[in-house]
Protein backbone atom coordinates (compact mmCIF):
# COMPACT_ATOMS: atom_id res chain seq x y z
CA UNK A 1 0.00 0.00 0.00
CA UNK A 2 1.32 3.44 -0.87
CA UNK A 3 2.22 5.55 2.12
CA UNK A 4 -0.55 7.80 3.42
CA UNK A 5 1.43 10.97 2.84
CA UNK A 6 2.26 9.95 -0.74
CA UNK A 7 -1.45 9.95 -1.42
CA UNK A 8 -2.49 13.13 0.35
CA UNK A 9 -0.07 15.27 -1.63
CA UNK A 10 -2.47 15.21 -4.56
CA UNK A 11 -5.41 16.56 -2.57
CA UNK A 12 -4.23 20.12 -2.56
CA UNK A 13 -2.82 20.06 -6.04
CA UNK A 14 -6.50 19.97 -6.93
CA UNK A 15 -7.63 22.71 -4.62
CA UNK A 16 -4.62 24.94 -5.21
CA UNK A 17 -3.35 23.94 -8.64
CA UNK A 18 -1.66 26.70 -10.66
CA UNK A 19 -4.56 26.79 -13.11
CA UNK A 20 -6.90 27.82 -10.30
CA UNK A 21 -4.77 29.74 -7.81
CA UNK A 22 -2.72 32.89 -8.05
CA UNK A 23 0.11 33.31 -5.53
CA UNK A 24 -1.30 36.45 -3.91
CA UNK A 25 -3.03 36.73 -0.54
CA UNK A 26 -5.32 39.36 -1.99
CA UNK A 27 -7.11 37.42 -4.72
CA UNK A 28 -9.91 34.96 -4.12
CA UNK A 29 -7.79 31.83 -4.40
CA UNK A 30 -5.25 33.35 -2.03
CA UNK A 31 -8.05 33.84 0.48
CA UNK A 32 -9.11 30.24 0.05
CA UNK A 33 -5.51 29.13 0.63
CA UNK A 34 -5.33 31.26 3.77
CA UNK A 35 -8.63 29.85 5.02
CA UNK A 36 -7.40 26.30 4.43
CA UNK A 37 -4.19 26.96 6.36
CA UNK A 38 -6.06 28.51 9.26
CA UNK A 39 -8.46 25.56 9.32
CA UNK A 40 -5.53 23.15 9.49
CA UNK A 41 -3.81 25.24 12.13
CA UNK A 42 -6.91 25.27 14.33
CA UNK A 43 -7.22 21.50 13.93
CA UNK A 44 -3.60 20.92 14.90
CA UNK A 45 -3.87 23.27 17.87
CA UNK A 46 -6.98 21.42 19.04
CA UNK A 47 -5.19 18.07 18.87
CA UNK A 48 -2.08 19.12 20.80
CA UNK A 49 -4.21 20.95 23.39
CA UNK A 50 -6.20 17.77 23.94
CA UNK A 51 -3.01 15.68 24.19
CA UNK A 52 -1.81 17.97 26.97
CA UNK A 53 -4.94 17.16 28.98
CA UNK A 54 -4.36 13.39 28.71
CA UNK A 55 -1.25 12.45 30.69
CA UNK A 56 -2.72 8.94 30.93
CA UNK A 57 -2.11 8.65 27.20
CA UNK A 58 0.84 11.01 26.75
CA UNK A 59 2.86 11.20 29.99
CA UNK A 60 5.47 13.92 30.34
CA UNK A 61 8.04 11.34 31.43
CA UNK A 62 8.48 7.67 30.66
CA UNK A 63 6.68 5.56 33.31
CA UNK A 64 8.94 3.77 35.75
CA UNK A 65 7.48 0.44 34.64
CA UNK A 66 6.64 -0.59 31.11
CA UNK A 67 2.93 -0.39 30.47
CA UNK A 68 0.46 -1.77 27.94
CA UNK A 69 -2.25 0.53 26.63
CA UNK A 70 -5.78 -0.79 26.55
CA UNK A 71 -7.40 -1.39 23.19
CA UNK A 72 -9.47 1.78 23.61
CA UNK A 73 -6.41 3.83 24.56
CA UNK A 74 -4.41 2.55 21.59
CA UNK A 75 -7.28 3.32 19.24
CA UNK A 76 -7.56 6.86 20.57
CA UNK A 77 -3.82 7.42 20.11
CA UNK A 78 -4.03 6.14 16.53
CA UNK A 79 -7.11 8.26 15.78
CA UNK A 80 -5.35 11.39 17.02
CA UNK A 81 -2.26 10.51 14.99
CA UNK A 82 -4.32 10.01 11.85
CA UNK A 83 -6.11 13.34 12.27
CA UNK A 84 -2.85 15.09 13.05
CA UNK A 85 -1.20 13.75 9.89
CA UNK A 86 -4.25 14.68 7.84
CA UNK A 87 -3.73 18.36 8.66
CA UNK A 88 0.04 18.09 8.39
CA UNK A 89 -0.05 16.56 4.97
CA UNK A 90 -2.58 19.03 3.66
CA UNK A 91 -0.18 21.81 4.67
CA UNK A 92 2.74 19.93 3.14
CA UNK A 93 1.01 19.59 -0.21
CA UNK A 94 0.25 23.32 -0.30
CA UNK A 95 3.88 24.05 0.53
CA UNK A 96 5.05 21.80 -2.31
CA UNK A 97 2.60 23.27 -4.79
CA UNK A 98 3.98 26.76 -4.09
CA UNK A 99 7.36 25.81 -5.58
CA UNK A 100 9.22 27.48 -2.71
CA UNK A 101 11.38 24.46 -1.98
CA UNK A 102 13.15 21.65 -3.72
CA UNK A 103 14.39 22.37 -7.24
CA UNK A 104 13.10 25.95 -7.17
CA UNK A 105 14.38 26.79 -3.71
CA UNK A 106 17.25 28.91 -4.95
CA UNK A 107 15.17 31.04 -7.28
CA UNK A 108 13.95 34.43 -6.19
CA UNK A 109 10.20 34.89 -6.18
CA UNK A 110 7.68 37.33 -4.66
CA UNK A 111 6.90 36.93 -0.98
CA UNK A 112 3.87 34.69 -0.52
CA UNK A 113 2.45 34.53 2.97
CA UNK A 114 0.35 31.41 2.40
CA UNK A 115 3.11 28.85 1.66
CA UNK A 116 5.32 30.31 4.39
CA UNK A 117 2.44 30.05 6.86
CA UNK A 118 1.90 26.43 5.80
CA UNK A 119 5.57 25.67 6.45
CA UNK A 120 5.56 27.37 9.87
CA UNK A 121 2.33 25.73 11.00
CA UNK A 122 3.52 22.31 9.94
CA UNK A 123 6.90 22.72 11.67
CA UNK A 124 5.58 24.27 14.86
CA UNK A 125 2.91 21.65 15.52
CA UNK A 126 5.20 18.79 14.52
CA UNK A 127 7.55 19.84 17.33
CA UNK A 128 4.63 20.19 19.74
CA UNK A 129 3.29 16.74 18.87
CA UNK A 130 6.72 15.13 19.25
CA UNK A 131 7.22 16.87 22.60
CA UNK A 132 3.94 15.47 23.91
CA UNK A 133 4.13 12.00 22.37
CA UNK A 134 7.77 11.02 22.58
CA UNK A 135 8.37 10.47 26.29
CA UNK A 136 6.79 7.03 26.54
CA UNK A 137 8.23 4.17 24.46
CA UNK A 138 4.83 2.46 24.56
CA UNK A 139 3.20 5.42 22.78
CA UNK A 140 5.95 5.38 20.16
CA UNK A 141 5.23 1.72 19.47
CA UNK A 142 1.52 2.45 18.93
CA UNK A 143 2.26 5.43 16.68
CA UNK A 144 4.54 3.29 14.54
CA UNK A 145 1.90 0.61 13.94
CA UNK A 146 0.23 0.52 10.50
CA UNK A 147 -3.39 1.66 10.27
CA UNK A 148 -4.99 0.18 7.17
CA UNK A 149 -8.22 2.22 7.44
CA UNK A 150 -6.35 5.41 6.59
CA UNK A 151 -3.51 3.87 4.61
CA UNK A 152 -0.96 4.64 7.32
CA UNK A 153 2.18 2.51 6.90
CA UNK A 154 4.35 0.93 9.53
CA UNK A 155 6.92 3.18 11.26
CA UNK A 156 5.17 6.34 10.22
CA UNK A 157 6.04 8.12 13.47
CA UNK A 158 9.74 7.30 13.16
CA UNK A 159 9.72 8.75 9.65
CA UNK A 160 7.89 11.81 10.89
CA UNK A 161 10.45 12.43 13.64
CA UNK A 162 13.33 12.06 11.25
CA UNK A 163 11.82 14.67 8.95
CA UNK A 164 11.10 17.29 11.58
CA UNK A 165 14.05 16.76 13.90
CA UNK A 166 16.50 16.93 11.04
CA UNK A 167 19.05 19.75 10.72
CA UNK A 168 17.67 20.49 7.25
CA UNK A 169 14.29 21.54 8.66
CA UNK A 170 15.84 23.92 11.19
CA UNK A 171 18.08 25.38 8.50
CA UNK A 172 15.16 25.83 6.14
CA UNK A 173 13.23 27.68 8.82
CA UNK A 174 16.10 30.11 9.46
CA UNK A 175 16.51 30.76 5.74
CA UNK A 176 12.81 31.28 5.06
CA UNK A 177 12.32 33.46 8.12
CA UNK A 178 15.08 35.78 6.95
CA UNK A 179 13.73 35.94 3.40
CA UNK A 180 10.16 36.64 4.50
CA UNK A 181 11.25 39.20 7.10
CA UNK A 182 12.84 41.22 4.33
CA UNK A 183 9.87 40.83 2.01
CA UNK A 184 7.23 41.64 4.62
CA UNK A 185 9.23 44.59 5.91
CA UNK A 186 8.05 46.60 2.93
CA UNK A 187 4.36 46.11 3.62
CA UNK A 188 4.07 48.25 6.74
CA UNK A 189 1.07 47.45 8.90
CA UNK A 190 -1.53 47.55 6.16
CA UNK A 191 -1.47 43.82 5.43
CA UNK A 192 -2.36 42.66 8.95
CA UNK A 193 -4.55 39.57 8.53
CA UNK A 194 -5.36 36.45 10.58
CA UNK A 195 -2.84 34.56 8.46
CA UNK A 196 -0.05 37.03 9.15
CA UNK A 197 -0.88 37.02 12.86
CA UNK A 198 -0.58 33.23 12.76
CA UNK A 199 2.79 33.58 11.03
CA UNK A 200 4.04 35.89 13.77
CA UNK A 201 2.85 33.59 16.54
CA UNK A 202 4.39 30.50 14.98
CA UNK A 203 7.67 32.30 14.30
CA UNK A 204 7.84 33.33 17.96
CA UNK A 205 7.21 29.77 19.08
CA UNK A 206 9.93 28.37 16.82
CA UNK A 207 12.51 31.01 17.78
CA UNK A 208 11.76 30.40 21.46
CA UNK A 209 12.04 26.67 20.98
CA UNK A 210 15.39 27.45 19.36
CA UNK A 211 16.87 25.92 16.27
CA UNK A 212 19.69 24.63 18.44
CA UNK A 213 17.12 22.74 20.47
CA UNK A 214 15.98 21.09 17.27
CA UNK A 215 19.53 20.07 16.45
CA UNK A 216 20.07 18.67 19.93
CA UNK A 217 16.87 16.66 19.59
CA UNK A 218 18.14 15.29 16.31
CA UNK A 219 21.37 14.11 17.92
CA UNK A 220 19.63 12.81 21.02
CA UNK A 221 17.10 10.83 19.01
CA UNK A 222 19.44 9.68 16.27
CA UNK A 223 19.93 6.21 17.70
CA UNK A 224 16.20 5.63 18.19
CA UNK A 225 15.39 6.97 14.73
CA UNK A 226 17.91 4.69 13.07
CA UNK A 227 16.66 1.72 15.05
CA UNK A 228 13.01 2.47 14.24
CA UNK A 229 13.18 3.38 10.59
CA UNK A 230 16.56 2.67 9.06
CA UNK A 231 16.75 6.36 8.07
CA UNK A 232 13.94 6.10 5.55
CA UNK A 233 12.93 9.53 4.27
CA UNK A 234 9.44 10.91 4.81
CA UNK A 235 7.02 12.67 2.48
CA UNK A 236 8.10 11.34 -0.92
CA UNK A 237 6.24 12.97 -3.80
CA UNK A 238 4.76 10.90 -6.59
CA UNK A 239 4.97 13.58 -9.25
CA UNK A 240 3.11 11.66 -11.93
CA UNK A 241 0.10 10.94 -9.74
CA UNK A 242 0.01 14.49 -8.42
CA UNK A 243 0.13 15.99 -11.89
CA UNK A 244 -2.50 13.60 -13.24
CA UNK A 245 -4.96 14.37 -10.44
CA UNK A 246 -4.29 18.10 -10.77
CA UNK A 247 -4.97 17.98 -14.49
CA UNK A 248 -8.10 15.91 -13.95
CA UNK A 249 -9.48 18.56 -11.62
CA UNK A 250 -8.58 21.37 -13.96
CA UNK A 251 -10.13 19.60 -16.94
CA UNK A 252 -13.31 18.40 -15.26
CA UNK A 253 -14.14 21.27 -12.92
CA UNK A 254 -17.13 20.17 -10.87
CA UNK A 255 -17.50 16.86 -12.67
CA UNK A 256 -18.30 13.94 -10.37
CA UNK A 257 -18.11 10.23 -11.07
CA UNK A 258 -21.80 9.59 -10.39
CA UNK A 259 -23.82 10.62 -13.43
CA UNK A 260 -27.12 12.48 -13.62
CA UNK A 261 -28.66 9.35 -15.17
CA UNK A 262 -27.56 7.26 -12.20
CA UNK A 263 -29.05 9.75 -9.78
CA UNK A 264 -32.35 9.71 -11.68
CA UNK A 265 -32.43 5.91 -11.61
CA UNK A 266 -31.59 5.92 -7.90
CA UNK A 267 -34.56 8.17 -7.13
CA UNK A 268 -36.99 5.38 -7.96
CA UNK A 269 -35.45 3.16 -5.24
CA UNK A 270 -35.62 5.71 -2.43
CA UNK A 271 -38.04 6.04 0.47
CA UNK A 272 -38.39 8.84 3.01
CA UNK A 273 -36.04 8.25 5.93
CA UNK A 274 -33.23 6.64 3.91
CA UNK A 275 -29.71 7.60 4.96
CA UNK A 276 -27.23 8.82 2.37
CA UNK A 277 -23.47 8.36 2.72
CA UNK A 278 -21.47 10.46 0.29
CA UNK A 279 -17.87 10.89 -0.75
CA UNK A 280 -16.44 13.67 -2.89
CA UNK A 281 -12.76 13.39 -3.69
CA UNK A 282 -10.35 16.26 -3.07
CA UNK A 283 -12.68 18.40 -0.98
CA UNK A 284 -11.24 20.57 1.77
CA UNK A 285 -14.14 19.53 4.01
CA UNK A 286 -12.71 15.98 4.05
CA UNK A 287 -9.60 17.14 5.90
CA UNK A 288 -9.60 16.12 9.54
CA UNK A 289 -12.43 13.61 9.12
CA UNK A 290 -11.36 10.01 9.60
CA UNK A 291 -11.97 7.27 7.07
CA UNK A 292 -13.20 6.78 3.53
CA UNK A 293 -16.78 8.03 4.10
CA UNK A 294 -16.87 11.69 5.22
CA UNK A 295 -20.51 12.81 4.86
CA UNK A 296 -24.04 11.66 5.75
CA UNK A 297 -27.45 13.10 4.87
CA UNK A 298 -31.12 12.22 5.36
CA UNK A 299 -33.50 11.62 2.46
CA UNK A 300 -36.93 13.06 3.34
CA UNK A 301 -38.55 12.94 -0.10
CA UNK A 302 -40.99 15.56 -1.29
CA UNK A 303 -44.52 16.22 -0.05
CA UNK A 304 -46.14 13.71 -2.43
CA UNK A 305 -43.68 10.95 -1.49
CA UNK A 306 -44.29 11.57 2.22
CA UNK A 307 -48.08 11.63 1.80
CA UNK A 308 -48.05 8.26 0.07
CA UNK A 309 -45.50 6.62 2.36
CA UNK A 310 -46.86 7.80 5.69
CA UNK A 311 -50.58 7.28 5.03
CA UNK A 312 -51.10 4.38 7.47
CA UNK A 313 -53.59 3.91 10.32
CA UNK A 314 -50.79 3.87 12.90
CA UNK A 315 -49.31 7.16 11.69
CA UNK A 316 -52.72 8.83 11.36
CA UNK A 317 -53.49 7.88 14.97
CA UNK A 318 -50.13 9.24 16.15
CA UNK A 319 -50.64 12.49 14.21
CA UNK A 320 -54.15 12.83 15.72
CA UNK A 321 -52.55 12.48 19.15
CA UNK A 322 -50.27 15.44 18.29
CA UNK A 323 -53.39 17.63 17.90
CA UNK A 324 -53.72 17.42 14.10
CA UNK A 325 -57.34 16.64 13.29
CA UNK A 326 -56.86 15.42 9.72
CA UNK A 327 -54.26 12.83 10.80
CA UNK A 328 -51.89 13.75 7.98
CA UNK A 329 -48.16 13.73 8.63
CA UNK A 330 -47.66 16.54 6.11
CA UNK A 331 -50.03 18.75 8.07
CA UNK A 332 -48.08 18.03 11.26
CA UNK A 333 -44.80 19.03 9.60
CA UNK A 334 -46.29 22.24 8.23
CA UNK A 335 -47.98 23.16 11.50
CA UNK A 336 -45.13 22.44 13.88
CA UNK A 337 -42.27 23.81 11.75
CA UNK A 338 -43.82 26.35 9.35
CA UNK A 339 -40.56 28.10 8.46
CA UNK A 340 -38.64 24.89 7.82
CA UNK A 341 -41.57 23.43 5.92
CA UNK A 342 -41.77 26.48 3.67
CA UNK A 343 -38.06 26.17 2.88
CA UNK A 344 -38.50 22.48 2.07
CA UNK A 345 -40.94 23.19 -0.75
CA UNK A 346 -40.00 23.35 -4.45
CA UNK A 347 -38.48 26.55 -5.77
CA UNK A 348 -39.05 26.59 -9.51
CA UNK A 349 -37.74 23.38 -11.02
CA UNK A 350 -35.77 22.48 -7.87
CA UNK A 351 -37.42 20.09 -5.42
CA UNK A 352 -35.63 19.64 -2.08
CA UNK A 353 -35.61 16.00 -0.98
CA UNK A 354 -32.59 15.94 1.34
CA UNK A 355 -31.91 17.51 4.71
CA UNK A 356 -28.24 17.74 5.67
CA UNK A 357 -25.74 19.67 7.78
CA UNK A 358 -23.18 21.38 5.56
CA UNK A 359 -20.86 24.35 6.00
CA UNK A 360 -23.70 26.88 5.88
CA UNK A 361 -25.72 24.92 8.46
CA UNK A 362 -28.65 22.50 8.44
CA UNK A 363 -30.43 23.00 5.14
CA UNK A 364 -32.56 21.34 2.49
CA UNK A 365 -30.95 20.20 -0.77
CA UNK A 366 -32.12 18.63 -3.98
CA UNK A 367 -31.32 15.01 -4.63
CA UNK A 368 -29.49 16.06 -7.78
CA UNK A 369 -27.20 18.33 -5.80
CA UNK A 370 -26.61 16.11 -2.78
CA UNK A 371 -26.00 12.89 -4.72
CA UNK A 372 -23.60 14.61 -7.15
CA UNK A 373 -20.57 12.86 -5.71
CA UNK A 374 -17.89 10.30 -6.51
CA UNK A 375 -19.28 7.51 -4.30
CA UNK A 376 -22.72 7.21 -2.70
CA UNK A 377 -24.41 4.59 -0.57
CA UNK A 378 -28.05 4.53 0.56
CA UNK A 379 -29.04 2.73 3.77
CA UNK A 380 -32.55 2.02 5.03
CA UNK A 381 -33.31 1.87 8.76
CA UNK A 382 -34.89 -1.31 10.07
CA UNK A 383 -37.68 0.67 11.68
CA UNK A 384 -41.44 1.04 11.30
CA UNK A 385 -42.87 3.81 9.15
CA UNK A 386 -44.03 5.50 12.33
CA UNK A 387 -40.51 5.58 13.79
CA UNK A 388 -39.17 6.94 10.49
CA UNK A 389 -41.86 9.65 10.40
CA UNK A 390 -40.90 10.64 13.94
CA UNK A 391 -37.24 10.88 12.88
CA UNK A 392 -38.08 13.13 9.93
CA UNK A 393 -40.19 15.33 12.18
CA UNK A 394 -37.22 15.64 14.53
CA UNK A 395 -34.89 16.54 11.66
CA UNK A 396 -37.09 19.55 10.81
CA UNK A 397 -36.51 20.80 14.35
CA UNK A 398 -32.81 21.18 13.53
CA UNK A 399 -33.33 23.22 10.37
CA UNK A 400 -31.10 26.30 10.03
CA UNK A 401 -28.88 25.50 13.00
CA UNK A 402 -25.22 26.29 12.25
CA UNK A 403 -22.64 23.70 11.30
CA UNK A 404 -20.59 22.31 14.18
CA UNK A 405 -16.99 22.84 13.16
CA UNK A 406 -15.98 21.48 16.59
CA UNK A 407 -17.59 18.13 15.71
CA UNK A 408 -19.02 17.76 19.21
CA UNK A 409 -22.18 15.68 19.77
CA UNK A 410 -22.63 16.94 23.33
CA UNK A 411 -24.40 20.12 22.17
CA UNK A 412 -27.49 20.65 20.01
CA UNK A 413 -26.95 24.30 19.12
CA UNK A 414 -24.67 23.35 16.22
CA UNK A 415 -24.64 20.11 14.25
CA UNK A 416 -22.25 18.24 12.01
CA UNK A 417 -23.58 16.05 9.18
CA UNK A 418 -23.66 12.73 11.01
CA UNK A 419 -24.95 14.42 14.15
CA UNK A 420 -28.11 15.44 12.31
CA UNK A 421 -28.72 11.81 11.28
CA UNK A 422 -27.76 10.47 14.71
CA UNK A 423 -29.98 12.86 16.67
CA UNK A 424 -32.93 12.57 14.30
CA UNK A 425 -32.91 8.79 14.75
CA UNK A 426 -31.80 8.67 18.38
CA UNK A 427 -34.15 6.46 20.45
CA UNK A 428 -36.28 8.21 23.03
CA UNK A 429 -38.53 6.86 25.74
CA UNK A 430 -41.63 7.22 23.57
CA UNK A 431 -40.15 5.96 20.30
CA UNK A 432 -37.62 3.44 18.98
CA UNK A 433 -34.67 4.55 16.88
CA UNK A 434 -31.12 3.76 15.82
CA UNK A 435 -28.74 3.32 18.72
CA UNK A 436 -25.26 3.64 17.20
CA UNK A 437 -22.26 3.47 19.54
CA UNK A 438 -20.24 6.67 19.70
CA UNK A 439 -16.48 6.90 19.46
CA UNK A 440 -14.13 9.59 20.74
CA UNK A 441 -12.31 12.14 18.61
CA UNK A 442 -10.03 14.44 20.62
CA UNK A 443 -12.14 13.69 23.69
CA UNK A 444 -15.45 14.47 22.02
CA UNK A 445 -18.15 11.81 21.54
CA UNK A 446 -18.92 11.46 17.84
CA UNK A 447 -20.36 9.18 15.20
CA UNK A 448 -18.45 9.37 11.93
CA UNK A 449 -19.92 8.39 8.58
CA UNK A 450 -17.18 5.79 8.27
CA UNK A 451 -18.19 4.25 11.59
CA UNK A 452 -21.80 3.96 10.38
CA UNK A 453 -20.47 1.64 7.68
CA UNK A 454 -18.18 -0.11 10.12
CA UNK A 455 -21.10 -0.81 12.46
CA UNK A 456 -23.13 -2.07 9.49
CA UNK A 457 -20.32 -4.45 8.55
CA UNK A 458 -19.66 -5.73 12.05
CA UNK A 459 -23.33 -6.30 12.90
CA UNK A 460 -24.37 -7.76 9.54
CA UNK A 461 -26.98 -10.52 10.02
CA UNK A 462 -26.96 -10.13 13.81
CA UNK A 463 -29.73 -8.81 16.09
CA UNK A 464 -27.74 -5.56 16.35
CA UNK A 465 -28.04 -4.78 12.62
CA UNK A 466 -29.74 -1.40 12.22
CA UNK A 467 -29.76 -0.83 8.46
CA UNK A 468 -30.16 -2.49 5.07
CA UNK A 469 -28.25 -1.50 1.95
CA UNK A 470 -30.39 0.00 -0.83
CA UNK A 471 -27.69 0.98 -3.31
CA UNK A 472 -23.94 1.56 -3.56
CA UNK A 473 -22.38 3.55 -6.40
CA UNK A 474 -18.62 3.14 -6.20
CA UNK A 475 -16.42 5.72 -7.93
CA UNK A 476 -13.69 4.33 -10.16
CA UNK A 477 -10.82 6.67 -11.04
CA UNK A 478 -9.58 4.47 -13.90
CA UNK A 479 -12.85 4.43 -15.81
CA UNK A 480 -13.83 7.95 -14.83
CA UNK A 481 -17.29 6.94 -13.61
CA UNK A 482 -19.11 5.28 -10.73
CA UNK A 483 -20.28 1.69 -11.00
CA UNK A 484 -23.16 0.13 -9.08
CA UNK A 485 -21.48 -2.24 -6.65
CA UNK A 486 -22.47 -5.05 -4.30
CA UNK A 487 -23.05 -5.64 -0.62
CA UNK A 488 -19.65 -7.17 0.09
CA UNK A 489 -17.81 -4.26 -1.49
CA UNK A 490 -19.85 -1.83 0.56
CA UNK A 491 -19.23 -3.72 3.79
CA UNK A 492 -15.49 -3.53 3.15
CA UNK A 493 -15.49 0.13 2.10
CA UNK A 494 -14.90 1.49 5.61
CA UNK A 495 -11.53 -0.25 5.62
CA UNK A 496 -10.27 1.63 2.58
CA UNK A 497 -7.48 4.15 2.90
CA UNK A 498 -8.80 7.65 3.18
CA UNK A 499 -7.26 8.55 -0.19
CA UNK A 500 -8.41 5.31 -1.78
CA UNK A 501 -8.81 6.79 -5.24
CA UNK A 502 -5.04 7.00 -5.71
CA UNK A 503 -4.48 3.29 -5.15
CA UNK A 504 -6.95 2.42 -7.86
CA UNK A 505 -5.45 1.74 -11.26
CA UNK A 506 -4.05 4.88 -12.85
CA UNK A 507 -5.83 5.93 -16.05
CA UNK A 508 -4.47 4.66 -19.29
CA UNK A 509 -2.71 7.07 -21.64
CA UNK A 510 -5.18 9.15 -23.57
CA UNK A 511 -8.13 8.31 -21.30
CA UNK A 512 -10.58 11.15 -21.13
Amino acid sequence: MRAFWMLVVSCFFLTFSPAHAAPSDEDMQGKESAAAILKARAGLADIVAYMATRPDLFPAQAPANKRVLTTAQSQEVRDLWGRFLDYQLMLGSLWRASGEHGEDAGQEKPANAAPYAAFLTRYRYALEFIRLADADPTVRIVLNEPVSEIGLPERSYADFKFRFLHVAMASEFVSLAAAHAGASGNTGGSNETPLRRAIQEDERYLWQAGTAHGLLNTLRNAGQIVQDSGLRLVFPVQKGISEWMGQTRVANGEHFLISAEQIAALHAQLRPGDIFLERREWYLSNIGLPGFWPHAALYIGDAEERRAYFDTPEIRAWVNAQGIADGRFETLLRTRYPRAYSRSQPAGADTPRIIEAVGKGVTFSTLEHSAAADSVAVLRPRLSRLAIAQAILKSFDYFDRPYDFDFDFRTDGKLVCTELVFKSYRPEKDRPGLDWPLSSVAGRPVLTANNIVRHFDETWQTPAQLLDLVAFFDGNARTGRAEESDLESFRASWRRPKWHILVQDAPQAGHQ
